[in-house]
């Protein structure tokens, strides 16, 4: 065990960078399951109660915990921007992660690197059928999906970052799934679409094709018509600000914050009463990054009254102090 860490009920606790460091040389044989996590967020308590069970099952596998904000250099090495999150790691390196409490998903997450890394090559994966069904689910999952190495904000392979270009250029909206983040996925689309090569694009669960194939539908005027458009970040963002009344966004939503601002913006918010709705910056990072240039406001959580940016957490609490939050949520101001 990694010299000073906790462990109980064979989740280890990590206490710093170095002891991090030292656990994924000691568990470089077998599966290393590190959960990033958070003492003010209820839904970490949960999951390391899901881990506790996870390892009893599991004996061959090793699991962990780290403070997600007391171990910055780990959680800003691995980009950890919300709790809980969960890496997995293998011979050192990361193979896989799950953003969030769900611990159906940890599980088969765990089972299948598990099982992957206990049995022979011949006996890895799950079976054909149960692999198609999963494909069929992941290229229907938006109407426009995007296979690539890596992600749009960071492609991984130069094809993928032509392909992200073209499809920003002309204003396409599509979701991305990472190739790399999956090896089941990986070489199991490659079969099932019979195209070998990626980045792959699909377009209501058909396959478009590749760079050259979009290449030429840009070239001749097709690709527009064939991909469904985004609307325009601006006016996305103006409907978005007038959902409703009172909006919120936040990193998490009114049932699991993610940050301990956006936790305590929630707790003064349910304390006057007033009806809110909530945005979650995490599952979308044009909004992420477009909201703080719409509303000159460099950081989260932000509060919207009527469409009109009321602050962060500092003026909410301010406002609240000197009895002015109440009216202004209200619109009375």
């Amino acid at each position: 065990m990694a010299a000073g860490a906790v462990e109980t009920a064979s989740v280890v606790e990590i206490g710093s960078a170095g002891q991090f460091e030292e656990l994924l040389r000691l568990k470089a044989k077998s599966l290393l399951v590190v959960h990033f996590w958070a003492p003010w967020a209820p839904q970490c308590a949960q999951m390391n109660a899901v881990m506790v069970e996870l390892a009893r099952e599991q004996p061959q596998v090793s699991f962990a915990k780290l403070e997600a904000e007391a171990v910055p250099q780990v959680s800003e090495k691995y980009e950890i921007s919300s709790v809980p999150t969960f890496l997995f790691f293998k011979n050192s390196q990361k193979i896989d992660r799950l953003d969030g409490a769900h611990a159906p998903e940890l599980t088969q997450k765990v089972q299948r690197h598990a099982s992957s890394s206990a049995l022979p090559p011949s006996a890895k994966g799950p079976p054909v059928e149960d692999l198609h069904r999963r494909l069929q689910k992941l290229i229907t999952a938006a109407p426009c999906m995007l296979f690539m190495k890596g992600t749009p904000q960071e492609p991984r392979c130069g094809f993928s970052k032509q392909m992200v270009e073209i499809l920003n250029k002309h204003n396409i909206q599509f979701s991305s799934f990472d190739i790399f983040s999956d090896e089941e996925v990986r070489q199991g689309l490659k079969t099932y679409s019979n195209w070998p090569t990626y980045p792959q694009l699909y377009v209501s669960g058909e396959l478009i094709g590749g760079l050259d194939i979009i290449k030429d539908l840009e070239a001749s005027k097709e690709l527009d018509t064939i991909c469904p458009k985004a609307p325009k970040l601006e006016e996305r963002l103006k409907t978005l600000t007038h959902k409703a009344a009172v909006m919120l966004f936040m990193k998490g939503s009114k049932q699991e914050a993610k940050c301990g601002f956006s936790k305590q913006i929630l707790e003064i918010l349910n304390s006057t009463g007033v009806e809110y709705e909530t945005f979650d910056i995490l599952e979308d990072e044009e909004v992420r990054q477009g909201l703080k240039a719409y509303s000159s406001w460099p950081t989260y959580p932000q509060l919207y009254v009527k469409g009109e940016l009321v602050g962060g957490l500092d003026i909410v609490k301010e406002l609240k102090e000197t009895g002015e939050l109440l009216p202004i949520l209200r619109g009375e101001n």
